[in-house]
């Protein structure tokens, strides 16, 4: 989108904007966007707010339409988007809201190796995981499953992995629902959607997805860093990619089969993309469970992209994965729906929260972090841009206040990805990244120069707003090494 934003921005806070719920007739409660100054100019570069207003229209919405300040344009919810509906009082489920790559999430592996140990050997260890995980569109796994045992991962995730010798037992408890949503229904999932993931468990995929050698340049929490494992010049690995062409198709399954849906319970939505169900509803609890499986799905596939960057890592340093303390600090979320128990108004509810580019960061002493972080707050691993930074942060009280346990998710787009290939025109990006010091290898003629880190927010004014906003805090900013893409 190139229009820009023309409605009501009131700000409230030095990291909070209101949509005020008078803005349109149909907004059921107010719109919130976490951004200060800078940021707030770019985000009203385009009509994302415009999708922060119309997300309030939908049926038992509570608190408040969110946004965080990596929002873009996106299909119905904007990217960053937060929204939590009360299924007792007619809430729905969006497609929208969880977007086409369901799960889309993150995976970050701590190593006992030192920046000192890679940067001589740099090329060959990027070289050596760009040979050894499958990137780009379509790429099948080297890891073959077959029919029955993709259905095992869409029902138990990982946890179906690592009872068949893939990974670790401590892979489980460190990741966000323990890598399962109960309920999720293979037979949910159409036979296309079967067919496009059969042999995708354990591939990178393409567009801003990754697999990130890096460094930690600076901690801003000791305290909380020792208890994640972290220490200064340490080497760990991110990995991002979500439920490959599985849960493309299952979105787009439902958001064709939910068509009609609306009308048949009487609701009316200002924006089509925002095709919904009562969550109680025959084609709510459909689509939830198709979710599900799909969710599950995309942690399978990060817990074997995993398992091969420890074999590559093994392989180049003649040392097993456990003598490398090649371990996970932890794996989460980024586009999904769950049902969670939240307090509104002093009351307890049981909400299905949407995040559709937004990660969950809850507070110390939360039960669903694990139990080694509980003191400290759970892991948010925040991904950046390839020429700059990425984060690690720690939930805070003031998620469960105010963004129903939510915080953003990366620095957010600027730039689409036309746009960002028209101003690579004439440009290397390889040798422009080489030259801050970060080798990279991609798959596809345009992956770099759709990724550049021009296409992107600076994620260190992204971070900064949700920790003064109370969201979450940071513990460490990791320096990219070496990166391979699709």
């Amino acid at each position: 989108m190139t229009d820009t934003w023309s409605g009501p921005l009131e700000k409230i806070g030095e990291s909070k904007y209101r949509i005020p719920k008078t803005y349109k007739p149909f907004m059921r409660v107010d719109g919130i966007i976490y951004a200060d100054d800078i940021l707030i100019g770019q985000i009203a570069k385009d009509k994302a707010p415009e999708q922060v207003a119309n997300v309030a229209s939908l049926p038992g919405i509570v608190g408040a339409s969110l946004a965080m300040p990596d929002i873009h344009w996106g299909y119905g919810f904007c990217i960053g988007g937060v929204a939590a509906t009360d299924p007792a009082n007619g809430g729905v489920i969006s497609p929208g809201g969880v977007g086409y790559d369901i799960n889309c999430g993150v995976r970050l592996l701590r190593t006992n190796l030192t920046r000192a140990d890679v940067e001589p050997i740099l090329p060959v260890l990027i070289d050596g995981l760009f040979r050894d995980v499958p990137t780009g569109v379509g790429a099948g796994g080297k890891i073959k499953f077959n029919p029955k045992e993709i259905r095992q991962i869409m029902q138990h995730g990982p946890r179906w992995l690592v009872d068949h010798g893939y990974g670790w037992d401590e892979d489980i408890a460190l990741c966000e629902a323990l890598g399962r949503l109960d309920g999720a229904d293979p037979d949910a999932v159409s036979q296309r959607a079967h067919a496009r993931g059969y042999d995708q468990c354990g591939t990178l995929g393409s567009g801003n997805h990754f697999m990130e050698v890096q460094y930690v340049e600076q901690i801003f929490d000791q305290e909380i860093a020792k208890v994640y494992g972290l220490h200064k010049d340490q080497v760990t690995v991110l990995i991002h990619s979500g439920s490959r062409g599985l849960g493309y198709q299952v979105c787009d399954d439902y958001l064709r089969e939910m068509r009609e849906v609306p009308a048949r319970y009487g609701i009316d939505l200002p924006d089509r993309q925002l095709v919904c169900a009562p969550v109680h509803s025959q084609e709510g609890k459909q689509y939830f469970a198709a979710m599900r499986a799909a969710a599950n799905f995309a942690w399978g596939n990060r817990h074997m992209l995993a398992h091969l960057a420890r074999q590559t890592f093994a392989h180049r340093f003649g040392k097993t994965p456990e003598q490398l303390g090649m371990h996970l600090l932890y794996d989460v979320a980024h586009n999904i729906a769950k049902m969670e128990t939240h307090t509104v108004a002093g009351r307890q509810m049981s909400l299905c929260v949407h995040r559709k580019g937004a990660t969950r960061a809850f507070p110390p002493g939360h039960a669903e972090v694990p139990d080694r972080y509980r003191a400290v707050g759970q892991p948010v691993l925040i991904p950046g841009d390839m020429g700059r930074a990425s984060y690690v942060l720690a939930g805070l009280p003031g998620s469960m206040e105010q963004s129903f346990g939510s915080t953003c998710h990366g620095a957010g787009r600027q730039m689409s990805r036309s746009a960002a290939i028209k101003a690579s025109a004439g440009r290397d990006i390889k040798k422009e990244l080489a030259a801050v010091g970060v080798y990279a290898r991609a798959r596809g003629r345009t992956g770099l120069a759709e990724e550049q880190p021009d296409a992107y927010k600076d994620v260190n004014d992204v971070v900064r707003v949700v920790e003064k906003a109370g969201l979450s805090k940071r513990v460490a900013r990791l320096r990219p090494l070496g990166v391979i893409k699709g």
